[in-house]
């Protein structure tokens, strides 16, 4: 049987998702410009941001996945919909440790419950509840399910999250209000690298993730511990 990295086409994206993870690096921190109030802690930006908006992505496809599976009952959008949980949920607890690098020299301390990292946390959390449904709620049907409804509900956090500097009260807030288009052009073309070299280490993720649930599925299908309600 084939391996994940004996297959042309994933060795491929492997070695262009390194190729890209090095030169991004090197953008990030030989040519990208320091910005006089935050200084190295800027740097952080470059990570943080194409985090979220990947662990976001991943959270969408979680949803379409799980909304898939319920309507065709095909176990594939399953474990579809499983890989991108993980991996998605990964990038969210990066984004849940760069945010406080970046806070404890600009802010003074590491944490605030301001709005946009408390939706943050929640989303965090939703998930934190997902696995465990998906652990703990019986057969494998029933908690799959259980899991897909999950899934798509935690969706209606991400636009509570991405506007949350502008629903709640400026005298709430601590997030910058960045507005993307006001950045420096030098900025600009280091962060879209660097947002394309995290899509690249999502999408490879996602594949490997994917490869390895089916091999799951397939061993507890032969196994007999699946049982179907």
């Amino acid at each position: 049987m084939q391996t994940f990295h004996s297959i042309r086409r994933h060795q491929v994206l492997l070695a262009i998702t390194l190729l890209f993870a090095a030169v991004n690096l090197w953008l990030i921190y030989e040519v990208a410009p320091v910005v006089a109030k935050q200084e190295m802690a800027q740097k952080i930006f470059y990570y943080h941001v194409p985090l979220a908006w990947n662990a976001f992505l991943g959270y969408t496809i979680v949803a379409i996945t799980a909304g898939l599976y319920l309507v065709k009952h095909d176990p594939k959008w399953d474990i579809w919909s499983l890989a991108a949980a993980e991996v998605a949920t990964a990038f969210a607890l990066l984004i849940l440790m760069t945010g406080p690098i970046w806070a404890t020299p600009i802010w003074g301390k590491s944490w605030s419950w301001e709005p946009r990292l408390t939706t943050t946390l929640v989303l965090f959390v939703i998930f934190l509840g997902y696995f465990m449904v998906r652990e703990f709620a019986g057969p494998y049907e029933r908690s799959s399910r259980y899991a897909a409804v999950i899934g798509i509900l935690a969706l209606i956090d991400i636009p509570l999250i991405l506007t949350a500097v502008t629903w709640w009260a400026p005298e709430v807030q601590s997030h910058p209000q960045m507005e993307m288009a006001n950045q420096p052009s030098a900025i600009l073309r280091v962060f879209f690298f660097s947002l394309f070299s995290f899509t690249l280490i999502l999408i490879y993720m996602l594949l490997y993730r994917r490869y390895v649930g089916a091999l799951v599925y397939r061993r507890k299908i032969a196994q007999g511990e699946i049982d179907h309600v």
